[in-house]
C-alpha cells in the first residue's frame, strides 16, 4: 500500500535515537498517529552525521518498522536538524506597496528584502520566520494581507545551518530510497508541540536537552525571536558518570536513567545502587547521594549557559512565562527544582501534546521533536491547500524559489533605461 496524500511522516535523526512516526491527518485537521518507530541511533556526534553508514543502517530500521506498523509505503519525511554550526539572526526589510493595498506580491518582496544579509558561504538560510509587519509605522501586524498603506516592513527572524551538515542529512536520507519534504530546526519543531500560545504571547524560553545537543527558541509577542544550540547535553552527564564511577558507558547510561537526580538534596545517603565495574570485577555497592554529586555539576553548568545565552539575547525580561523543558535529558528527578534555583523563575517540564493515538507512549518529553516534526508537516499541507502564501512562508527557504522574474526584467528594464 503507497503513501496516501493525508499521510504525514516525521524523522527525528538524533545523537542518540532516530525515531520515524507516520501520521494521518484526519478531516478535521487532527494527527492520528498510525505507525512509530524508536531506535538507537549510531552515527551522529552532537547533533551532526559523522558516520554516514551507520546514519543509514539507524533510519532504515526506523522507516522500515514504521512502515509495517502503519501498513503502507514510506516515500517522503520532514526532518529536523541541529547542531552547534545553526546560528539566527534578526532581520528587516522594507518595501514601497504597489497599489496602496497590500498583495501577495508585495509580501514575497518584503520577506526577499528581509533575508538579503550577508552570511558566510559555507552556510545556507533555512527558515525565514516573520516575526510582525509594518505598515506606515504601525506595528504588531501579524497578517498584513489585504490591508491599505504606502510602505510595508516585515521583522523576520532568520536561521541558517551549514550546507555541508544539510546534505549530509539528505545524503542519508536519500540513501535509504525516500525524498526530503522539508529540513527543520529541531526546537522550531519542539515547540510548536510543546508550547501553549499563551506561553509564545506572554514570552517564553523553551530549552529542549537531547542526547547530544541543547537546543533553545525564545518566544515573546507570539513570535520567535532568537534560537541557539548549545553542544552539551546528556551525553556529556552519562560519561562524567562512567568516568567518576569508572563504570563502562552502556552501564552508565542505565544508571542515569534509573538512579540519577540532577539535584544531590533530593537524594539519601542511605540510598544504596549497585554499580557495575569495568572487566570482570564484581559490582560496587555506591549511595544514590554520590551519584547525584556526578550528575548535579553537569546540570548546573548546562542551565548557567542557557542562563548566559538568554542574557545575550536581550530577551531576559521579556520572558514573563518562565522557562519549559523538553527533550529526553531534562526528564530526570530534580532538573526542574534545580533549574527554578538557577534562573529564578516559573519552570516546567512539557511533555507533547496535540496528536491521538499512542498517548501512553508518545506523551513523553524524548518525542517533543518526532511529533513536533508532524505539527509542521500538517501546517505545510493544510497551508497549501488553503493559503499558498502562508504555506510558502512557513516552508524552509529552499522550497519555494527566491527567484523573482517580474522582478528581475524590471530592474534590467530600467537599468537599460537609465544607461541608454
Amino acid at each position: 500500500m503507497a503513501m496516501a496524500n493525508n499521510m504525514i511522516v516525521a524523522l527525528d535523526i538524533g545523537t542518540s535515537k532516530v525515531v520515524c512516526l507516520v501520521g494521518e491527518v484526519t478531516p478535521g485537521g487532527d494527527i492520528e498517529i498510525v505507525g512509530f518507530s524508536s531506535q538507537s541511533s549510531q552515527g551522529l556526534k552532537r547533533g551532526v552525521v559523522v558516520n554516514i553508514e551507520s546514519t543509514v543502517g539507524s533510519i532504515q530500521r526506523a522507516v522500515e518498522e514504521a512502515e509495517l506498523m502503519a501498513g503502507c509505503k514510506i516515500h517522503s519525511v520532514t526532518v529536523g536538524i541541529a547542531g552547534s554550526h545553526i546560528s539566527s539572526l534578526n532581520s528587516h526589510g522594507i518595501v514601497a506597496v504597489r497599489d496602496r493595498e497590500v498583495n501577495e506580491y508585495d509580501l514575497e518582496r518584503v520577506i526577499d528584502a528581509a533575508r538579503a544579509v550577508a552570511i558566510p558561504a559555507d552556510q545556507k538560510i533555512l527558515h525565514i520566520l516573520p516575526q510582525e509587519y509594518l505598515i506606515d509605522n504601525q506595528e504588531g501586524i501579524r497578517e498584513p494581507l489585504g490591508m491599505s498603506g504606502v510602505r510595508l516592513e516585515a521583522k523576520v527572524h532568520l536561521v541558517t545551518g551549514s550546507i555541508n551538515a544539510v546534505q549530509n542529512i539528505e545524503k542519508c536520507i536519500r540513501r535509504c530510497g525516500l525524498e526530503v519534504d522539508a529540513v527543520v530546526l529541531e526546537q522550531l519543531a519542539s515547540s510548536q508541540a510543546v508550547l501553549t500560545d499563551d506561553e509564545r504571547d506572554l514570552g517564553v524560553c523553551m530549552v529542549d536537552i537531547g542526547g547530544g545537543t541543547t537546543d533553545i527558541a525564545i518566544y515573546t509577542h507570539g513570535a520567535i525571536r532568537h534560537t541557539a544550540v548549545i553542544p552539551i547535553a546528556g551525553d556529556q552527564v552519562t560519561n562524567d558518570i562512567a568516568m567518576a564511577l569508572r563504570t563502562p558507558t552502556i552501564n552508565a547510561e542505565q544508571l542515569k536513567i534509573k538512579y540519577a537526580c540532577a539535584l544531590a538534596q533530593l537524594t539519601r545517603a542511605d540510598e544504596v545502587i549497585k554499580v557495575p565495574s569495568v572487566g570482570d570485577r564484581p559490582a560496587r555497592d555506591l549511595s544514590r547521594q554520590a551519584l547525584a554529586e556526578v550528575v548535579e555539576p553537569r546540570y548546573e553548568e548546562l542551565f548557567n549557559l542557557v542562563q548566559a545565552e538568554i542574557r545575550r539575547s536581550g530577551f531576559e525580561d521579556l520572558i514573563a512565562g518562565g522557562i519549559v523543558l523538553t527533550g529526553g535529558t531534562s526528564k530526570m528527578e530534580g532538573a526542574v527544582e534545580l533549574a527554578e534555583e538557577i534562573f529564578h523563575m516559573p519552570v516546567r517540564l512539557s511533555k507533547p501534546q496535540g496528536v491521538r493515538g499512542m498517548e501512553d507512549l508518545l506523551g513523553n518529553p524524548i518525542y517533543a521533536t518526532a511529533i513536533g516534526l508532524l505539527h509542521y508537516a500538517r501546517q505545510s499541507i493544510g497551508a497549501v491547500e488553503q493559503e499558498p502564501l502562508a504555506a510558502r512562508r512557513q516552508q524552509p527557504v529552499e522550497e519555494r524559489s527566491s527567484f523573482q522574474f517580474p522582478d528581475m526584467f524590471g530592474r534590467m528594464k530600467a537599468w537599460l533605461q537609465g544607461n541608454f
